[in-house]
């Protein structure tokens, strides 16, 4: 025996099956950050219609026919308002970037004066619900730009919350009796909603 030679201790047990198990924690990891990029990637990066392909991939998010996505967050009860009706909804629009262009608190909207794909997402809400809605650019303002805080061709997301809502006869009595008190009609003060 040498002076020189150092023994080599033993691998104590279950360290070897520690280590392959810590390296694959570390794997995938490495593949959940990997994903995320890439999703990432194409929520930001894509075009309109392959955001949209991925999108409707999701979980909980339906696809219409005309295109409209959305998933509901909370679901409301009873009717949902028609076309002629007027709804009173809470509601933040972003742009896909993040970027939030519009947001209200409470205001009444006519549900068929606004964008094509915000009267068409009101129409499947019912009072009390929660919804986030992906209108694709052709059911919103297409190759208009209403202002340059929407560039054209957007594609636009909103969290609704249909608060309430009333038909065009209820409106019109409120209408006549706030014009007989000398109030301004609902909706007068407030800014234009999504599509005005």
């Amino acid at each position: 025996m040498s002076v020189t030679t150092v023994p080599i201790q033993p691998i104590k047990k279950g360290s070897l099956a520690k280590l392959w198990i810590a390296l694959t924690v570390v794997l995938l990891a490495a593949a959940a950050l990997a994903y995320a990029g890439t999703q990432s990637a194409v929520e930001t990066g894509a075009s309109n219609e392959q955001f949209l392909a991925m999108n409707g991939g999701k979980d909980g998010v339906i696809t219409t026919e005309s295109g409209l996505q959305y998933k509901v967050i909370k679901p409301g009860e009873g009717k949902s308002p028609t076309v002629t009706d007027t709804a009173l909804v809470k509601y933040e629009g972003t742009l896909r970037d993040g970027t939030v262009f519009d947001a209200n608190e409470q205001t009444p909207m006519p549900v068929g004066g606004v964008v094509p794909g915000f009267s068409e997402a009101l129409q499947l809400m019912q009072k009390g619900g929660e919804y986030r809605i992906w209108i694709p650019s052709e059911l919103a303002y297409g190759e208009a730009s209403p202002g340059p805080e929407l560039p054209a061709n957007s594609l636009l997301i909103f969290d609704v919350s249909l608060l309430d809502f009333i038909s065009a006869e209820q409106m019109q009595q409120l209408q006549q009796q706030m014009q007989q008190q000398g109030a301004p009609g609902p909706g007068g003060p407030a800014g234009p909603p999504p599509g005005q």
